[in-house]
């Protein structure tokens, strides 16, 4: 693992899946605050750890390319696997002849071939973007029943809501009690570093797994994350892994996918350090459950300024029933997968997107000059043939 890989330096040992920008936009999604382990390490480059694994995600108009990391070990296990499953020389001396030739035209176009198509780890990649889910319809209804998202959904397409694992989802999501999302990266990455397990280094970035539930728990843990600038979150982060194995045992998060959405939610609160939004953030974002609709303070600023939504405006702060109108209020709007929706709202309003918007003005101007500027040709060229045809008549009236 010496360097970050790039599309650019040959495809040969990336691979591939079809998907359209449109259903699923890498810069948008690992940047809009649902996850906070991914780096844009080259440009349109995104380099982070899923599954125990260091991956790089890259993507074309209608293909996402993904390039996993392997030890020395791992490849070796893995090449033994391939010839099990019956992946022969001839074969492979046969794809490398067909990826021999799409290269020679990749300066042209890059063409999505690969030697051998990993299952298990496209399948990890489906999961992890919940690829079976069309977004593009989700988007066509969104639009039809609310005007807003429908002109936000032109300029911010293919925001998709990631499966996360639900540990690496909720002692994430502790960590961002009053804090932004920078701030919050610079947290995780500390609490993998120290309490995970080492996967490798690129370019003098070491890359760690998250911690586990285990690990969290040990009574070490919160004076090591308060010397990591982890304040009060210290206490929740290590209490709430003790709670979870004293409690309820190892498997209980992710059994919380197979529940009611409001039964997960208050499970969740019974955590230090989980309240309403935190609990809805790990519902929507690795526990299957599209209707959550996490409301802070942003979201809630949202609801006012574009869809005059009036209760609560005398309050300072978000209570449970507010919370509860708020997210009721949306749900009722875009329908069961209204967490998905209020996403793209979410990333459409942080600043560092903001830019995007700014693009379709100023072509719209550029239009509006244009047509003025044929306009104004049209009139000039009407009152020549104007002014010439009056001559003629001049003419012969003398």
């Amino acid at each position: 693992m010496a360097k970050h890989a790039v599309l650019s330096s040959g495809a040969k040992l990336w691979r591939s899946l079809s998907c359209a920008k449109s259903e699923l936009r890498l810069d948008l999604t690992l940047a809009c605050g649902q996850t906070f382990r991914w780096k844009e390490t080259a440009e349109g480059h995104w380099t982070g750890v899923m599954g125990g694994r260091v991956w790089t995600l890259t993507q074309t108009d209608e293909t996402i390319w993904y390039y996993v990391y392997h030890t020395q070990d791992e490849q070796v296990e893995r090449s033994d696997k391939e010839r099990k499953r019956g992946v022969h020389l001839e074969k492979e001396n046969k794809l490398e002849e067909r990826f021999k030739g799409a290269l020679k035209k990749e300066e042209e176009e890059l063409v999505p071939v690969t030697l051998v198509q990993n299952t298990e780890e496209e399948e990890l990649l489906r999961d992890y973007f919940q690829l079976n889910v069309k977004l593009g319809d989700l988007y066509k209804e969104w639009g039809a029943a609310d005007s807003h998202f429908k002109h936000i959904a032109d300029i911010f397409t293919g925001v998709r809501m990631l499966r996360q694992d639900p540990t690496e989802c909720l002692f994430s999501f502790i960590c961002t009690s009053n804090n932004h999302i920078s701030r919050i990266q610079g947290m995780v990455e500390r609490l993998c570093q120290s309490l995970g397990t080492p996967l490798g280094k690129l370019d003098q970035t070491s890359y760690y797994n998250f911690p586990t539930l285990s690990t969290l728990a040990d009574s070490s843990v919160e004076a090591c994350l308060r010397d990591l600038g982890f304040g009060y979150r210290a206490r929740f982060l290590q209490q709430s892994a003790k709670q979870i194995l004293d409690t309820h045992g190892l498997h209980w998060l992710d059994g919380l996918r197979n529940v009611p959405y409001a039964q997960a939610r208050d499970a969740l609160r019974t955590l230090p350090g989980v309240g309403t939004k935190v609990a809805d953030c790990v519902c929507l974002m690795s526990l299957d459950k599209a209707e959550a609709v996490p409301i802070d303070t942003h979201v809630w600023q949202i609801a006012k300024r574009d869809y005059s939504f009036a209760t609560g405006n005398g309050q300072k702060s978000i209570t449970d029933k507010l919370h509860r109108d708020i997210g009721d209020f949306f749900r009722k709007l875009w329908g069961p997968y209204a967490g998905w929706a209020h996403s793209v709202l979410f990333c459409a309003d942080l600043k560092k997107f903001q830019k995007l918007k700014e693009t379709p003005v100023l072509k719209e101007e550029e239009n509006c000059e244009e047509e003025k500027r044929v306009g104004c040709k049209k009139t000039k060229i009407k009152a020549e043939i104007k002014t010439k045809s009056a001559g003629k008549k001049a003419k012969m009236s003398v």
